[in-house]
């Protein structure tokens, strides 16, 4: 039995321009967009992607790596490799209504602080999700797309909102907080966000009315148990 339609939005994103020029690649973290597809589609949900323009974004190849993502990783590609190919090419941003969608799902990867963040074809859909009191999941840098969400004078929506992301320190750790345009964290926090943060790379999860964030990639699965949760 079909449940109802979730749309995860993914990034077009393959690069991610640093302070001094270069270009660090990135591409979609895989247990990020894995494991809440598959856990909606073992609910009973039918799972769209979308992206801007309809790119299918490249997997981040850190993802991949078990010394960085975990012994588990490799089941996570494979299955975001099989849904993606399965799918075919993302819907376009531009041309989604949100209508029929009973949720949609940022993950991140760091492509969300590269374009979604202030994607206005994006920031239309999560406000009328939101409106809507239709559920919204972001998990690690997907909050990131959050931002686009603005009101007609330019007001942050998800100001005041308890939220949690992938943490200044998080990006420490992983090396890539030096030379980053902006940290994500506390971007949030600067905007207006109660950003809540949890211990470094542990499952961290919050929720706040109809808005579900994880911190980190080992908050994915939660994210979307908790999601399917408030579904039933």
């Amino acid at each position: 039995m079909n449940k109802g339609k979730v749309l995860i939005v993914m990034s077009a994103a393959g690069v991610w321009e640093r302070t001094d020029g270069s270009k660090y690649p990135t591409g979609y973290w895989a247990e990020e967009l894995a494991a809440p597809h598959e856990k909606f589609v073992e609910a009973g949900y039918t799972v769209d992607f979308a992206s801007p323009g309809g790119v299918l974004q490249p997997l981040d190849e850190h993802s991949a790596d078990p010394a960085v993502a975990g012994e588990e990783c490799g089941r996570h590609v494979a299955h975001a490799r099989k849904a993606l190919e399965e799918f075919g090419s993302p819907l376009k941003l531009d041309e989604v209504s949100i209508d029929g969608y009973v949720a949609v799902v940022l993950p991140g990867g760091h492509g969300p602080v590269v374009d979604l963040f202030q994607d206005a074809d994006l920031g239309r859909l999560l406000a009328e999700a939101d409106k809507e009191g239709k559920l919204i999941g972001a998990v690690c840098h997907g909050p990131a797309a959050l931002l686009s969400a603005k009101d007609e004078d330019g007001n942050w929506l998800f100001a005041g909102r308890r939220m949690t992301a992938f943490t200044d320190e998080e990006e420490q750790l992983f090396g890539t907080a030096e030379g980053a345009p902006w940290l994500l964290a506390s971007r949030l926090r600067e905007l207006g966000a109660d950003h809540v943060a949890g211990a470094a790379y542990q499952q961290h999860n919050i929720i706040d009315g109809n808005l579900f964030t994880g911190q980190n990639p080992a908050s994915s699965t939660r994210l979307a148990e908790d999601m399917i949760s408030a579904l039933r």
